[in-house]
């Protein structure tokens, strides 16, 4: 009797054990990192692959990051062409994980490349609020899919988070209004913030495209040096990741000042290192300069 008592117990010590083990998520985004523990709580384990403040551009997973997808439950990518290494990860996995592309399931903007015909999808879209709401959606039936008997825990998750960022978006566009139309002008060292000048009003007048090492050629270069005069625009915005070389170039032919660094590849450092965190010194950094 002791011994069966004693093997109902182990059994029923071991599933509870395994009911606690965390769901594993592999998140190649400091964005979709933070979506992640913010849906998932206690119930998930997040490995953020991509350093906040890094080029998620110019990221290549190391064989260590590899090694975590093949053991990972749950898999989230930025897409929209931001990570070219997805066979990479397929493989890893040998199939059996999940991948997710969250972006793939929000609308996207196309940008017009140097040749006539050629249109390129910007993968920056967590700069509009909007696409942050659908995004935690979407990693939200991701995890639910993964673990449905958490349904409850993750679905209460997603309600406070998604309040949060309907606060976030309230204050923004508030803050946005400070800034009369006319002045809405943005100068930026790459292609990154189309999401972000839709959603507010702004036109964006970039040194390269979407990446920040791309190099402008002398002819792109004089072409913006002529548009941020006739447009009168008042600062322009050095990145996280950028050269500021040609602003300084831009600054010194145009009288227009550096009005400040801007996170736009993911999240930041410091107090810009949530994604909250991230939009507030973004909006404020430049309604500021440009008020």
């Amino acid at each position: 009797m002791r011994l069966l008592l004693f093997s109902l117990f182990s059994l029923l010590t071991a599933c509870a054990s395994f009911a606690a083990e965390p769901l594993r998520v592999s998140a190649f985004s400091s964005v979709l990192a933070e979506i992640a523990s913010r849906v998932g709580g206690g119930e998930v384990a997040v490995t953020s692959h991509v350093p906040a403040g890094s080029d998620p551009h110019e990221f290549e997973p190391k064989p260590s990051d590899l090694k975590t997808v093949a053991k990972a439950d749950l898999v989230l990518l930025s897409a929209k062409h931001l990570e070219g290494y997805v066979g990479k990860l397929k493989e890893a996995s040998g199939g059996k994980v999940p991948v997710l592309e969250v972006g793939a399931q929000l609308p996207s903007l196309w940008l017009e490349g140097e040749s006539k015909n050629a249109r390129e999808e910007d993968p920056h879209w967590w700069h509009s609020v909007e696409n942050m709401r659908k995004a935690a959606k979407v990693v939200g039936a991701g995890l639910i899919a993964a673990r449905p008997e958490q349904k409850g825990v993750f679905s209460a998750n997603l309600e406070v988070y998604t309040t949060e960022l309907t606060a976030l978006q309230k204050w923004a566009r508030v803050k946005v209004a400070e800034l009369p139309r006319d002045k809405r002008k943005l100068v930026t060292s790459h292609d990154a913030l189309q999401y972000f000048a839709k959603e507010y009003g702004f036109a964006v007048y970039p040194v390269t495209g979407l990446t920040a090492s791309e190099q402008p050629s002398s002819r792109q270069v004089a072409d913006l040096l002529k548009t941020i005069k006739a447009q009168k625009v008042k600062a322009v915005f050095a990145e996280d990741t950028a050269n500021p070389k040609v602003l300084r170039q831009i600054t010194g032919e145009t009288g227009a000042i550096l009005g400040g660094q801007l996170w736009v590849d993911g999240l930041g450092t410091g107090a810009a290192g949530t994604y909250e965190g991230m939009m507030r010194h973004n909006v404020t950094t430049i309604v500021d300069a440009l008020k």
